[in-house]
């Protein structure tokens, strides 16, 4: 008789339940019919000093789908409310999630361990808690992909399979993702406090994010003031990055944008193929609010509810808080547009900066918008063109187009502080070749729903390496053909 596995252990420190009770609510998963380790990140579970060999084990299964709590963990489910569309919702909160705890990694980091696909809780309204099988695999993906394309982002530890049916538009299998985050604390957090007058909550929670996101700014005059320039800051930056990539996250509510600065809530993401600024491919996002190119808007709209959020924590004269918020809140525009332009400019393999530069950027975009051409191919085939050869001039419908801005591209690089020779190289440091393409990870999703993980594998070993060029995978850089476009990418709601 096999003897009983031991349950992977957690140095559980957690210091968000710590917090006063209003913020969360305290109860365990809800246990599923039969859990089933589909796969563990092994290299992430040696980030945060878990046994990757215990987590995979038929007991860490337990542990990761919600059958068994480990020791040290304080399970709950975090409150928070949310702009959804522009849409107030005074009450949302982790309606299918749940926070094991917290544990510090290898490099001294603050790590929230969390169940998605959990169970129901108070904050679930009319959901029944669960995630379907597809959801928690598309998650898995583009979350570990973000990463290693150099995104801030919430990670996946494992997916487990739940042996029980998710009722959809169809019965579906389920699963359960460990997700793991700096934390899963969003502006909707902020606001959850504020709209019901809670001052002292707020202070406590601006207080403890400040200790773990931002303890710089607790020597700072205005110690909140500073944390919210920071947030600023690194929405800035992590906005620009998604815009480098052709990444559109699809719904950028108040309640899916942390205060950490990494990305969160992969629902009906995608990575674009042909370049179109107002490219759209959430099923739920019907008017365009959050197409690829309106999201630098909509990050300043969602950071001004923050700011209006924190207004109690920043003195009693209400009009010089307004004053300081929003001198803090309109720094974002020029914030975003340095830090898109240090993004862009690497994409052209430029070393240095010049005046020119952002209109020879625009004028490449343009471009490629009237010709629908590949986003992510053609700013990798610019190492081809800048070796001498034709490069991404066979993405355009026009090539005569991209011939004239070549022409002025060149002409820019003949002035530029990085050599020739070194070039190449850069811009391939600089250009993915591979991305979560949305018919690859759709085809990936099925085949895994039939029972078939074997594409899942595959193209999560691909995109651990998007930079590199990799024989055999060629099929996994391409762009879809005619009958592979997805047009649609849905929620798992």
């Amino acid at each position: 008789m096999t003897p009983p596995q031991p349950m992977p252990r957690f140095a559980f420190d957690n210091s968000y339940a710590r917090l006063p009770d209003r913020f969360f609510a305290r109860l365990d998963p809800t246990p599923v019919r039969a859990p089933a380790m589909i796969r563990v990140n092994e290299r992430l579970a040696a980030e945060l000093g878990l046994d990757p060999a215990a987590l995979a084990s038929p007991a860490g299964a337990a542990v990761l789908a919600g059958n068994a709590t480990p020791e040290g963990a304080q399970p709950l489910a975090q409150a928070y409310a949310g702009h959804q569309f522009g849409n107030w919702v005074p009450q949302l909160g982790d309606g299918r999630a749940i926070l094991l705890g917290e544990v510090i990694d290898a490099q001294g980091r603050r790590r929230d361990i969390q169940l998605k696909g959990s169970g129901r809780t108070p904050f679930s309204r009319m959901g029944d808690g669960r995630a379907p099988l597809g959801p928690v695999l598309r998650e898995y993906i583009v979350s570990e992909a973000m990463a290693a394309l150099g995104v801030p982002t919430t990670r996946a530890l494992a997916a487990v399979a739940t042996g029980e049916p998710v009722m959809r538009e169809d019965v579906l299998p389920g699963a359960v993702l460990t997700r793991v985050a700096a934390s899963h604390i969003r502006v909707g957090t902020f606001q959850f406090f504020a709209a019901r007058g809670d001052d002292a909550a707020l202070k406590a929670l601006a207080d403890h994010v400040i200790a773990r996101h931002y303890p710089d700014s607790a020597e700072a005059e205005d110690p909140y003031l500073a944390m919210l320039d920071g947030v600023i800051g690194r929405q800035a930056a992590l906005i620009a990055r998604w815009m480098s990539l052709g990444f559109i996250h699809g719904v950028m509510n108040t309640d899916n944008m942390t205060v950490s600065g990494e990305t969160i809530d992969y629902g009906p993401c995608a990575f674009m193929d042909a370049y179109h600024p107002q490219t759209v491919f959430s099923s739920i996002d019907t008017m365009g609010r959050y197409a690829y190119g309106n999201q630098p808007r909509v990050a300043h709209w969602n950071l001004s509810r923050l700011a209006q959020a924190m207004l109690p924590l920043m003195g009693e004269d209400i009009d010089a808080a307004v004053e300081r918020a929003q001198a803090a809140i309109d720094t974002f525009p020029a914030r975003f547009r340095a830090a898109w332009l240090s993004e862009m400019r690497a994409k052209l393999g430029l070393g240095s900066a010049r005046d020119e530069d952002e209109a020879l950027i625009d004028a490449l975009m343009e471009a490629m918008a009237a010709s629908g051409a590949d986003f992510t191919l053609t700013f990798r085939r610019l190492a081809d063109a800048a070796e001498g050869c034709d490069g991404p001039r066979g993405q355009f419908a026009d090539p005569a187009a991209f011939d004239a801005w070549t022409a002025r591209w060149r002409s820019r690089l003949e002035a530029d502080a990085m050599t020739p020779a070194a070039r190449p190289a850069a811009l391939r440091a600089a250009n993915p070749l591979y991305i979560p393409r949305n018919h690859l990870v759709e085809e990936a999703i099925a085949a895994a729903m039939a029972g078939d993980v074997a594409p899942f594998e595959t193209l999560n070993a691909v995109l651990a390496r998007p930079f590199d060029e990799q024989p055999g995978h060629e099929r996994h850089a391409a762009p879809p053909q005619p009958g592979e476009v997805v047009e649609r990418t849905f929620c798992g709601t």
